[in-house]
C-alpha cells in the first residue's frame, strides 16, 4: 500500500470533492479574481474565489485555469485550505494562456476546473515529524500550501525548515512573507541566490549549498522537493549522502501536468499519471522509474 492509499484511508483526501460523481470534470466553473500582484517580472500572484462557494482542496492539488477564447493551463494552488478568503495561485508568464492571465485585474472572470491531484502532501502521515521543504525558484509556490497549512496547525508537526533558492535576488517573490517566516521562532528559513547583486547579503550558491546547515533537522524528517528538473538530481544526491531514506522523500512533479484528468498522456510516467497519481510522489514509489525525475 503506497502513501496515497494510506492518506485516503485516513480521510485526508475526502477534504476534496474533485472526484464527486455529480461534478463534470470537463466543465469549468466561474471564478472571480479578487486581487492581483506582479511579484517580479514573470510571476503574478492572484487571489480568487469560486462564484458558487468555497473551493475545497488539499495541499498539493492544482486547478485548471481557463481564459475565454484563449485556453487553459494547470496551476498549482499556493494557499492553505485553512484560508477562508478564497484561494491563491502564482502564474509564471510563459505562453498565450499565462500571458492572458497576467492581463487579468480584480473583478475579472476565469473558469476553474478541479481541484485535481490524487497524490497530495501527506498532511496526516507527517504529523509529529520534522518537515523540510527544499524549493527552487517557482517550486516554492506549491510547497507554500503545505508550509502554511503546517504553520496553521503548528502543534501537529515537529520542526519546520524551508530552503529557498532563486537564480537572482530580482527573481525572488513573496518578499514580505519570507521576511515574516525568517522572523518566526517556530520555523527556520534559509535562502540563497545563484548569482548575487550588490544589494544581496545572504548566501550565494545553488540550493544544495544550504543542506549542510540543516543536518540536525534532516534527522527523521519528511523532505519535500519542488523546483526545476536539474535541481532534483543534485538535491537527491545530497540527501543520499546523508542516508535519508527514500520513503521519507517526496517530490512534486507538477511541471509535467496538462489536462488534469489523465486523458492527454502528457504527464504519463510509465503507469503513473502526474495529474492523477500525483503531483506529489514519494520517492521510493518512483525508484524504478528514473525518467520520472
Amino acid at each position: 500500500m503506497n502513501y496515497i492509499e494510506r492518506e485516503k484511508q485516513l480521510g485526508v483526501l475526502s477534504m476534496s470533492k474533485c472526484c464527486a460523481t455529480e461534478t463534470d470534470i470537463y466543465l469549468p466553473k466561474p471564478a472571480t479574481v479578487n486581487e492581483t500582484n506582479l511579484m517580479n517580472e514573470t510571476e503574478l500572484y492572484l487571489r480568487l474565489s469560486m462564484d458558487d462557494g468555497p473551493l475545497e482542496y488539499v495541499p498539493g492539488q492544482f486547478v485548471e485555469v481557463s481564459v475565454a477564447g484563449i485556453g487553459e493551463a494547470p496551476i498549482s494552488i499556493s494557499s492553505s485550505p485553512t484560508q477562508s478568503d478564497g484561494f491563491e495561485l502564482v502564474v509564471r508568464r510563459i505562453g498565450n494562456v499565462t500571458n492572458a492571465i497576467h492581463n487579468l485585474k480584480a473583478g475579472s472572470k476565469v473558469g476553474i476546473r478541479g481541484p485535481f491531484g490524487g497524490g497530495c502532501y501527506p498532511v496526516e502521515q507527517a504529523k509529529g515529524k520534522n518537515l523540510v521543504f527544499i524549493c527552487g525558484g517557482i517550486g516554492l509556490v506549491p510547497q507554500r500550501s503545505f508550509i502554511k497549512y503546517a504553520m496553521d496547525h503548528r502543534d501537529d508537526y515537529g520542526s519546520v525548515t524551508v530552503l529557498v533558492g532563486t537564480r537572482s535576488s530580482d527573481e525572488r517573490f513573496f518578499h514580505s512573507e519570507l521576511s515574516d517566516w525568517a522572523g518566526r521562532d517556530d520555523m527556520e528559513l534559509l535562502e540563497t541566490v545563484d548569482v548575487a547583486d550588490d544589494g544581496w547579503e545572504g548566501n550565494v550558491g545553488v540550493v544544495t549549498t544550504l543542506i549542510p546547515q540543516i543536518e540536525a533537522e534532516l534527522v527523521d524528517a519528511h523532505v519535500f522537493i519542488c523546483g526545476p528538473p536539474i535541481m532534483y538530481k543534485f538535491v537527491l544526491i545530497a540527501l543520499a549522502e546523508r542516508q535519508i531514506r527514500h520513503e521519507r522523500i517526496y517530490v512534486n512533479l507538477e511541471r509535467k501536468m496538462k489536462c488534469g484528468v489523465g486523458k492527454c498522456g502528457h504527464c504519463q510516467i510509465n503507469n503513473n499519471y502526474a495529474c492523477m497519481d500525483g503531483p506529489v510522489f514519494r520517492y521510493s514509489d518512483l525508484g524504478s522509474i528514473p525518467e520520472a525525475i
